[in-house]
């Protein structure tokens, strides 16, 4: 089941989600919403709806992980299931690290919540690279392996930014302006 946004906004409260992390989550979410309805617009076969829920419900369990530790995509999956969602917990599970993803065939709404949630940090919408140096400085900058992972992901993060923006009619320098009119 796809979750309405009410829905969304009723499993943040119930799962005491952070202020400053629903926050996150909406902004998030409405870059997800841009760039599902742009590709939409341009042809691409998507559920905006989903990925929107996705985004909204990414960080479900971050609250939780933050106080007791362990991996919040991986909990935030077992949230969705738990509540019949299935069709956005691997979504929810993938925000993190996509386990598969295309850079030149089909578009996934789980690639667009993996590219959103890279270009938000805290609530401000900024590059791929600000958001990988400020992942490298709080998580790996005494550890060269994470470090060294943390790179290769965001150039598979670059690699769906190109695919993405292929079909869009805005550049990805144009998002923090499209979420500011919303």
């Amino acid at each position: 089941m796809i979750p309405s946004e009410k829905e969304c906004y009723d499993l943040m409260e119930k799962y005491q989600m952070l202020d400053n992390i629903r926050e996150h989550s909406i902004v998030v979410a409405e870059i997800v919403r841009a760039i599902a309805n742009g590709l939409v617009t341009s042809g691409v076969q998507l559920a905006v709806d989903k990925a929107v829920a996705g985004a909204l419900l990414h960080d479900i369990a971050k609250t939780q992980c933050l106080q007791t530790g362990g991996d919040h995509a991986a909990l935030g999956r077992e949230i969705c299931l738990q509540h019949q969602l299935d069709e956005i917990a691997d979504i929810v599970a993938e925000h993190i690290w996509l386990k598969s993803y295309s850079l030149d065939g089909l578009y996934s709404e789980n690639e667009i919540v993996y590219y959103a949630d890279k270009r938000v940090l805290h609530t401000s919408v900024v590059s791929l690279n600000e958001r990988m140096d400020d992942i490298i400085k709080r998580y790996g900058q005494y550890d060269s392996r994470l470090t060294q992972l943390v790179h290769m992901n965001f150039n598979i993060c670059k690699g769906i930014e190109r695919k993405l923006f292929g079909r869009l009619d805005f550049g990805p320098d144009q998002l923090a302006e499209l979420v500011q009119l919303v």
